[in-house]
């Protein structure tokens, strides 16, 4: 009897579960229904923004001075003085003394000269005079034997030594040209305003003609070479027609460098470009003029919490952005947008458009572009490797991807 009473429980109890799970069963919600997922592919995209004015040329180069010149005497002789500003970082102006050499032979040596011409000068007026006789004779004589004389010997009438008088004088008074000459050149004075890159030179020092005893720059102005490729050089209008130095200042440049913890900007032009391919880069070496390096740079957003600028030094690496062409309608896209055959993947109405289009300039993570793109129109920046005409894309933000 204990045996079929177990029995019939664990049968109960196996229908009750069964029951439960049937109940559970019916009562479940229906799952969600899903679309199959899309076969359109999703693509990363950029923006194209129209453009104005002038295409930017970047390069970077190394200021060098406009013109540098060794500093020498010449003449001979012991330094007697040196200007305090002639020393290292000093600054001098156009017919400054620089530094003078002792001068007492030379102040003798024009003494001497002008004592050689003065007796030189007497002795053409003595020379004049007896050739003057010798011709009021010569006359007298002819008249009175009636011309049977013939032509008188020129040493009769004292020319040649008329000659000789004045070509001593002349070379007295050249002698005394060069006394004087010499003396100037005791003292020696800066052909430029400019600055002092380094002196050797110091107070009762031997110096000798043409020995070097420093270094001047000048400073009205510096300039920076800037190796360009041939497609950068040629955004720069006008290059081969600019002539150098003529002070054209029509394409603008800017020179920036940091100092400190800061960015500092300097204006300049484009003066001229070298005339040959540099034989290693095989870039052509366009020469930016920066004028007054002393005057101090302008802070770039801000920097330098408004003090003075510091100069542009020479010696100093420096970025340098020239103003290039400036197209009537151009597009910076981003840079990941070229493809190749220089063509870009535009979207409109989430299908894609194949552009045409012709570099001008690769700047950074930038392109600029021309073609028929419109302004703030999507570009392909990612997401496919492959497009055509017509393709449909979804689209994301607008990142740069």
């Amino acid at each position: 009897m204990t045996r079929r009473r177990s029995a019939l429980l664990a049968l109960a109890i196996l229908g009750g579960a069964i029951a439960i799970a049937f109940l559970m069963i019916s009562l479940r919600p229906d799952p969600p229904v899903r679309p199959p997922p899309s076969n359109v592919p999703f693509v990363n995209t950029g923006v194209a923004e129209a453009a104005e004015g002038a295409i930017p040329v970047h390069g970077a180069g190394t200021v060098r001075p406009r013109a540098e010149i060794d500093v020498a005497a010449q003449v001979g002789g012991q330094v007697t003085w040196v200007a305090p500003a002639f020393q290292g970082g000093g600054r001098v102006s156009a017919g400054d003394i620089l530094f003078r050499i002792e001068d007492a032979d030379y102040r003798n040596r024009v003494q001497q000269a002008r004592a050689n011409v003065a007796a030189q000068q007497v002795a053409l007026l003595q020379a004049e005079e007896e050739a003057r006789v010798a011709r009021d004779e010569y006359e007298r004589l002819q008249r009175r034997t009636g011309g049977a004389g013939g032509a008188a010997n020129p040493l009769t009438l004292r020319e040649p030594q008329l000659d000789a008088a004045r070509a001593a004088l002349a070379r007295d008074s050249a002698a005394l040209a060069d006394a004087e000459l010499a003396l100037s050149r005791t003292e020696v004075t800066a052909p430029f305003n400019g600055a002092v890159r380094y002196e050797t030179v110091d107070q009762g020092q031997f110096v000798a003609p043409g020995q070097s005893v420093g270094r001047l720059y000048a400073a009205d102005a510096v300039e920076v070479v800037v190796p360009l490729s041939d497609a950068d050089a040629a955004l720069i209008p006008d290059l081969w027609r600019l002539v150098a130095g003529d002070g054209n200042r029509r394409v603008r440049a800017t020179v920036q460098a940091s100092y400190g913890d800061g960015r500092y900007t300097w204006s300049g032009y484009v003066d001229r470009a070298e005339a040959a391919l540099d034989e290693q880069t095989r870039t052509i070496d366009v020469v930016v003029r920066v004028p007054s390096p002393f005057r101090g740079g302008t802070p770039v957003d801000g920097a330098g919490g408004g003090s003075a600028g510091p100069p542009l030094l020479v010696g100093q690496f420096v970025d340098v952005r020239i103003d290039g062409v400036a197209p009537e309608r151009y597009f910076a896209v981003p840079r990941a947008a070229l493809r190749t055959d220089n063509e870009i993947w535009a979207v409109r109405a989430n299908a894609v458009t194949i552009v045409p289009v012709q570099v001008l300039q690769r700047i950074d993570d930038m392109v600029y572009v021309t073609g028929a793109l419109e302004d703030g129109q999507m570009v392909v920046v990612g997401g496919i490797q492959i497009a055509t005409e017509g393709m449909q894309v979804r689209t994301g933000g607008g990142g740069t991807g």
